[in-house]
């Protein structure tokens, strides 16, 4: 009888029980996809994502033999650290041969300025010797005229003008050479004349190149996968090792062209890295790219053809990390997952709460 009495007060309580359990378990699996909904139009995310750094192929500027390298791969480097050196001694030879060359276009020029002024003096000389020849020559030929002197004294004259203006036209072609000389410009100094302009220009392209034996880091970063050694010969722009950028990191994400409606410059974002579980990175948008990731493929995929089946494209985003103080180093090349906060709403949680309001797809439009 106790047994049978316990029973029968029980079944109300387990009806009680399912009942709760029939309204509490849909009403929590509502409220769940409630705020799915209600959110899931404001974030987009992607776990296409990479973190990517400048990489930069340092090669020399001259060609040489390396006699010297100062690093090894994976070694951190600062700007400015020397990273190999070419050797010197055919470099420093050219300077000091065209330090000499340029010395002596300078003497070259100055003789021939004062060789200018020596023609000057003799062609002025040479013009009064002519002009006073020619006035000997009148007075003989008048003479002549008149019967006063043989003929041979007025050969004698004309003789004398002739060579006199032989004279002359040595000295004006000497004047014109030394002018030649000195570019046209005799009063010129040697710094602007063409001449000592090439010497000067070729002797410091030489110093330039004795500058470039020593290749130095142009940024902060990491070297990459090397092997040169002393004793090769590197050509100019041959790469010599890669020199990864640890100043200028970002993510570089791929999101599918559905997830961009709402996405703009200037968002914020969350980004989780494989490598460091439950770490986060702050960072913002930076840019979108103008065209997918096929666009820019070698070989373009070519959908003018009948058999031509749409696929969701791939848009890359470009986010800026914020400084993180405290959090682990990044690499290039990392994976990572990216969520962007678009500060979007759904359409009907926008109506109740004044909120953006959702673009219409296009099947309603």
């Amino acid at each position: 009888m106790t047994a049978k009495t316990e029973t029968t007060a029980a079944a109300p309580a387990r009806k009680r029980s399912n009942a709760v359990l029939w309204i509490a378990g849909p009403a929590l699996v509502l409220a769940i996809a409630g705020y799915f909904y209600f959110t899931g139009g404001r974030y987009v995310d992607t776990d296409n994502a990479y973190v990517q750094a400048d990489q930069i192929t340092i090669a020399p500027q001259i060609a040489g033999r390396v006699v010297d390298v100062r690093v090894r791969e994976n070694q951190a480097v600062k700007a400015g650290d020397l990273l190999f050196r070419i050797d010197e001694e055919p470099l420093k030879i050219a300077v000091q041969r065209l330090e000499a060359q340029a010395e002596s276009v300078r003497s070259m020029l100055d003789g021939a300025r004062n060789g200018y002024r020596g023609a000057e003096a003799d062609l002025r000389s040479a013009e009064a010797d002519l002009q006073h020849a020619q006035q000997q020559y009148e007075r003989v030929k008048d003479l002549r005229a008149r019967g006063l002197v043989a003929q041979q004294a007025l050969d004698d004259a004309a003789n004398t003008v002739a060579s006199s203006r032989g004279k002359r036209d040595a000295n004006s072609a000497a004047v014109a050479r030394a002018q030649n000389l000195l570019g046209g410009l005799p009063s010129a100094s040697n710094d602007s004349l063409p001449g000592y302009k090439l010497a000067v220009a070729q002797l410091a392209q030489a110093q330039l190149d004795l500058s470039h034996a020593e290749v130095r880091a142009p940024v902060d970063g990491v070297i990459g996968k090397t092997d040169l050694q002393v004793g090769e010969f590197l050509a100019v722009g041959q790469p010599a090792m890669p020199l990864v950028a640890t100043q200028t990191l970002w993510v570089q994400a791929n999101f599918k062209e559905t997830d961009l409606t709402n996405v703009e410059i200037g968002q914020e974002a969350k980004i989780a890295i494989d490598t460091y579980p439950g770490k986060h990175w702050n960072a913002r948008v930076a840019s979108i790219s103008p065209a997918s990731g096929a666009e820019f493929a070698v070989l373009p995929a070519q959908n003018a053809t009948g058999n031509w089946v749409k696929i969701v494209q791939r848009i890359p985003v470009r986010l800026a990390l914020d400084p993180a103080p405290g959090l682990p180093t990044l690499r290039a090349g990392m994976s990572a997952e990216v969520e962007i906060d678009t500060g979007r709403e759904r359409a009907r949680y926008s109506q109740w709460f004044g909120a953006h309001s959702a673009e219409q797809p296009i099947a309603s439009r």
